[in-house]
This record gives C-alpha cells, sequence and structure tokens, in this order.
C-alpha cells in the first residue's frame, strides 16, 4: 500500500508541474499551504520566473520556508487570506481543500486573490476512487475520511496505512470533506471559474497509468481552474 500510494504521489506531483504555464514575464504564485517551502521551490522553478509568496498555519513549518527565501504568512485558511485583491498570477493548492471548514470562503478566497486571467491548481483525494467505494462496500470509513479525530490518526478502515495509531497532527490536518470528480468541477463552476482540465492519478491496486484513462475514479485529481477576466 506504501508503495502504491507513493507512486500515486510522484504522478500527481508531475500533473501538477504540467498545469503550471512557464511565465514569460515574472509571476507571482502563492502556495496555500506551503509547508516547510521545498515544493513550494519546485513550483517556482517550473513558472521560470516567479516571485513565491505561501500561507502556513503551522509556525514551525513556516519559519523553515522563510528560510528558503519564501514569503509565507501566517494564516488559517479558513480565514481571509493576508494579501490584497487581484494579487496573484497563480494560486496552488495541494492536499489542502479537503482539510477547510468551509470550502465556498476558501475558492471565494482564491478567487478574489487571482488576477483576471490568473489560474489555480489544486490537487485532492478523490472520494470516487475504486479503494473508497471497496471501503464503503464493506461497511468502512473511505480511506479518504479515516482522518476525523484527534484519538487516532485514522479510524474505521483496518487497510489504513496509519490506522490505530496516536494522532499527533494538529486538528487542521483532518480531513473535513472530500470530492468526487463531479463534485470537484461543479463546486468550482458554480464560482464562476473555467474548469480547463482535471488529471487522475493513481488507480489502487492497478497500475497508475490507468488513471489517465479513468481520472473518475483515480486516487488523486488535480484541477487546473481559470479565473476569468481580461487576461483570459
Amino acid at each position: 500500500m506504501h508503495k502504491m500510494r507513493q507512486t500515486a504521489v510522484e504522478d500527481y506531483r508531475k500533473c501538477i508541474l504540467d498545469c503550471l504555464e512557464p511565465a514569460l514575464g515574472q509571476a507571482l504564485l502563492l502556495d496555500c499551504g506551503c509547508d516547510d517551502g521545498e515544493w513550494t521551490i519546485q513550483l517556482g522553478t517550473r513558472l521560470v520566473n516567479a516571485r513565491l509568496f505561501g500561507i502556513e498555519l503551522v509556525e514551525e513549518r513556516r519559519a523553515l520556508a522563510l528560510q528558503k527565501g519564501i514569503d509565507a504568512r501566517h494564516a488559517d485558511l479558513n480565514d481571509l487570506f493576508p494579501f490584497p485583491d487581484e494579487t496573484f498570477d497563480v494560486v496552488h493548492a495541494n492536499q489542502v481543500i479537503e482539510h477547510v471548514t468551509d470550502t465556498d470562503h476558501f475558492i471565494e478566497e482564491i478567487q478574489r486573490v487571482l488576477k483576471p486571467g490568473g489560474y489555480a491548481v489544486i490537487c485532492t483525494e478523490n472520494l470516487g476512487s475504486w479503494h473508497n467505494i471497496f471501503a464503503l462496500l464493506l461497511g468502512w470509513q473511505p480511506f479518504s475520511l479515516s482522518n476525523i479525530t484527534d484519538r487516532r490518526f485514522q479510524i474505521g478502515n483496518p487497510l489504513a496505512i496509519h490506522h490505530g495509531e496516536s494522532s499527533t497532527n494538529p486538528k487542521s490536518w483532518q480531513h473535513c470533506r472530500v470530492f468526487s470528480y463531479r463534485g470537484l468541477r461543479d463546486v468550482f463552476e458554480v464560482h464562476g471559474f473555467k474548469v480547463v482540465q482535471i488529471e487522475g492519478s493513481g488507480y489502487f491496486p492497478l497500475p497508475s497509468g490507468i488513471a489517465k484513462l479513468d481520472p473518475r475514479h483515480a486516487v488523486f485529481l488535480t484541477v487546473k481552474i481559470r479565473k476569468k477576466g481580461i487576461a483570459e
């Protein structure tokens, strides 16, 4: 299970990078939940010429991002983003949207800080993946919704990677809601975004490459959305 998941993670990281458009001029990138900034730097490298900004709730991780030269702000993604309107060319959020308590607010803030014609790349777990569906058929928690309490890391699914382990993570790491392919597309469309593409990664227990043919049942989904405006 660990090996299959790692392959899927490597694949969705490639999907994210492929969604980024190398900038002709300097691009301003906001990484929502930038952690220690290591991945943020890879995003910036893909953009070629970028100023890197981040939002990170865990102060120790934010400090590491600051050391790497990222303008990382301490803030909760459930609150207002600490940036003015129409600041960024690109917004990125990897494995974040499933953690926020108010999805509408989170998407509204992405829209607010993006410039007209700017785009966002969002990657998250897929509630409609086959391994989640089969878990439900067995009467278990879906893998993607087993991280829902601070008493144990993962509950309700004996095959979850960290099932039964004590939780040492902050509440902000728990999953609040997980989207299917259709749900992820629709939630951005109702907020006025143009959905440019959706890619799948991972296809447990089969080879990861099948996710490209059937993203609706992939383990992870990467969606690229664009804010409507004059720069389209």
